[in-house]
């Protein structure tokens, strides 16, 4: 895999002796400030995009290189901060392959923004182009990234043609089988309410969870002509658990097991269960869509900057003479 390398970039700025309030000011440039609070600490959410083909998942890795790692450096090379101090933490670490349209992540800081426009701007002017920061806003102390979060909703995409459209290998699975829609529909309903994954869990590095129980909202499987969009909403997701759904629910729509096969590997809560009858889904049609929270948790603290989406740049009009 061809290693990723940040941009070199800088947002200049000079330090300054004036101190304002309980801090001193630092100049970014462009009229956007930081003022420092010696004893505050301020929380930052970002919401993040990104095609995950290059990179080894998202989780914090140098070599292979992963998202979490290039947004981090990102974040370094224009706070000025070391790790420990921007605390860093993303709300689910996708796997090595797998695209995020909404994921979310907070860091903190020592300092707050006058406006959130120029960290935006220089975030993605840092980053490569397969991540985009989409939004900047400023949340409550108590706001965690991960386990603040009520539910989160993934899409699975299945591309059902007889070949592939080349346009869609890198975000979504090819199956060239004819698939029984209505079957899948009716086994994905099965995994509606809150049950014991376990074995849908793929062990991972941290080991086993110690509470192997999740609850589905919505399991939906939705047909546009050959592509196949499984859309699930959940209160969380263990290591592979969606892929693990996913793959049963393929073997389902070739007719090769019933719909309520899924009763049976759910009951079982035995991972070797399920690995006699299906291997895990591949990467590429997995995305994270979006991290939902308690809207009091993401209410601006007092005193705090607007939330920044991104903004069009203009072009100054100019004015020929008339000759």
């Amino acid at each position: 895999m061809a290693s990723c390398v940040l941009r070199s970039w800088r947002l200049p700025f000079a330090m300054s002796n004036q101190l304002s309030g309980n801090g001193c000011t630092e100049d970014f440039g462009n009229g956007a400030e930081r003022c420092v609070h010696v004893q505050d600490l301020w929380k930052w959410r970002l919401v993040l995009a990104y095609d995950g083909t290059k990179y080894s998942g998202w989780q914090y890795q140098e070599r292979p290189t992963t998202v979490q790692y290039m947004v981090e450096n990102a974040l370094l090379k224009i706070t000025k901060l070391g790790r420990k101090d921007l605390h860093f933490v993303g709300a689910s670490r996708t796997d090595a392959g797998v695209h995020a349209w909404g994921q979310v992540a907070h860091f903190t800081t020592p300092f707050s923004f006058d406006q959130l426009e120029s960290l935006h701007a220089g975030l993605n002017g840092i980053l490569p182009h397969d991540i985009r920061v989409r939004e900047i806003s400023a949340v409550q102390p108590k706001f965690h990234a991960r386990y603040s979060a009520t539910k989160k909703t993934y899409h699975y995409k299945i591309y059902n043609g007889t070949i592939m459209d080349p346009f869609q290998h890198a975000y979504a699975y090819h199956c060239a089988h004819k698939l029984n829609v209505d079957a899948m529909r009716q086994a994905a309903e099965y995994f509606i309410g809150k049950h014991n994954f376990s074995a849908f869990i793929t062990m991972s590095r941290d080991g086993f969870p110690k509470d192997p129980r999740r609850e589905i909202f919505h399991f939906d499987v939705l047909k546009m002509d050959a592509n196949l969009q499984l859309e699930i909403e959940g209160s969380g997701f263990f290591y592979k658990q969606i892929r693990n759904m996913v793959a049963l629910l393929l073997e389902i729509g070739k007719e090769a097991l019933p719909p309520d096969i899924i009763l049976d590997v759910l009951a079982s809560c035995d991972r070797r269960r399920l690995a006699k009858l299906a291997c895990v889904a591949q990467p590429q049609g997995l995305c994270l869509i979006s991290v939902s929270y308690v809207a009091t948790d993401l209410e601006p603290p007092p005193g705090s900057p607007k939330s920044c989406f991104g903004r069009h740049p203009q072009i100054n009009k100019c004015i020929l003479p008339y000759y």
